[in-house]
C-alpha cells in the first residue's frame, strides 16, 4: 500500500500535512496510514459536528492516545448567522405576509443553542439534505480552513489536507485525483483513493487500533447519527439501540419549523419516509415498498452487527 516516491516527496518537503480525522473507518487508516510513512510536520483535524454520538467522540480520544498523534478539535460558530437571519426576519417577514406572532416564535427561537449543528438549521430554517448538502461545506471544510490552515498559510507554511476518501464510494468520488492544489498554498492529498473496505481494516489490524464500535452495532457509516444519508436498515438500528438520537432530532425538528419561513422541517422529510423523523422510523420498520410493517424487523437487535464482517 506504501507509495515510496511520495514518501520521499513528503519528507523533503518543510509543509504541515494534517489527517482530516472523522472517527471512522478510512479516516483512521488514513491517520495510521500517514504514522506508516513516518510523515513530518504530522497533525490531525477532527471537526466536531454537533450531530456525532458520544461513542464517536470517544473513539476520537481513543485514537489520539493510542496513535500518538495529536488530534486538535474544532467546530463552527453561527452566532453571527443567526443574528443576521433575525434581523432580516425583524425587516422583512412582515412585507411577505408573514404574521406577527410568528415573526414574534422565530426571532426568539434564534439563539446560540450550544449545538452547532443545530444552529446552522437553525440559521438556514432547514435540515441539509442530499439535494441540498451544506452540512460538509458549514461543518468540516470552513472550520478546518478558518481555524487550522489558514493560520498556517498566512505564515508562509505549505498545508497538504490528507482527506480519506475512497473511488469505490461514490461516482463523484471515483474521478477524484490523488493530488489537487486548492489554491494559497493548500493541497488535497488522497492517498486511499484505490483502497477498498478490506484495505481499510487491513490497516487497522496491522496497527492494532479497533474499529469504532459503532460498526458492530449495526452502522454503516458513523461520521454523524444520524447522517442525512443513512440507510434504512442503519435507521432502524439507531432507533432500536439509541432512542435518545430519535428524540434528540424530534426536538430539533420542533425549534427548527419556528425558524422556517414554511413553518416546517423534517430531518428526513420525503415522500415515502413521511414528514418527521417518526415517521421515518416507521418506515424503516416496513418491509420492501414501505407500507406493510415487517414484524421482523421489530425484534431486538442482535448484539453484535456489522455490515463488514467485523462480527465473525
Amino acid at each position: 500500500m506504501k507509495d515510496n516516491s511520495f514518501l520521499n516527496f513528503i519528507r523533503n518537503l518543510k509543509r504541515n500535512n494534517i489527517v482530516s480525522v472523522s472517527g471512522g473507518k478510512d479516516s483512521t487508516a488514513l491517520l495510521l496510514l500517514a504514522v506508516e510513512f513516518e510523515t513530518p510536520y504530522l497533525d490531525a483535524v477532527f471537526c466536531d459536528t454537533g450531530n456525532e454520538h458520544e461513542i464517536t467522540y470517544e473513539y476520537v480520544r481513543y485514537l489520539e492516545e493510542a496513535v500518538g498523534v495529536r488530534i486538535q478539535w474544532v467546530k463552527a460558530d453561527f452566532t453571527e448567522n443567526l443574528k443576521g437571519k433575525t434581523r432580516y426576519i425583524q425587516s422583512h417577514w412582515a412585507n411577505d405576509g408573514i404574521s406577527q406572532e410568528k415573526i414574534d416564535r422565530a426571532v426568539a427561537i434564534l439563539q446560540p443553542t450550544g449545538n452547532q449543528f443545530l444552529d446552522l438549521c437553525l440559521w438556514k430554517g432547514r435540515f441539509p439534505s442530499t439535494m441540498v448538502r451544506f452540512c460538509t461545506q458549514e461543518l468540516k471544510i470552513f472550520p478546518a480552513t478558518e481555524q487550522v490552515y489558514m493560520p498556517l498559510m498566512e505564515k508562509g507554511r505549505t498545508v497538504y489536507s490528507w482527506q480519506g476518501v475512497r473511488r469505490d464510494e461514490s461516482k463523484a468520488r471515483s474521478k477524484l485525483p490523488l493530488l489537487e492544489e486548492v489554491g494559497g498554498g493548500l493541497w488535497h492529498y488522497r492517498p486511499i483513493l484505490d483502497w477498498d473496505v478490506a484495505d481499510v481494516f487491513k490497516m487497522h489490524k496491522r496497527h492494532g487500533i479497533k474499529p469504532n464500535p459503532l460498526y458492530t452495532q449495526g452502522m454503516g457509516r458513523v461520521g454523524c447519527m444520524p447522517c442525512i444519508g443513512c440507510r434504512k436498515d442503519e435507521l432502524l438500528e439507531i432507533s432500536k439501540r439509541f432512542p435518545t438520537v430519535i428524540s434528540r432530532i424530534s426536538e430539533w425538528e420542533a425549534l427548527v419549523k419556528e425558524a422556517s419561513k414554511q413553518d416546517g422541517a423534517s430531518f428526513f422529510y420525503s415522500t415515502e419516509r413521511g414528514e418527521n423523523i417518526h415517521a421515518a422510523v416507521r418506515w424503516s420498520q416496513t418491509k420492501y415498498g414501505g407500507k406493510i410493517i415487517d414484524q421482523k424487523r421489530l425484534e431486538e437487535p442482535e448484539t453484535c452487527s456489522s455490515a463488514y464482517g467485523l462480527c465473525e
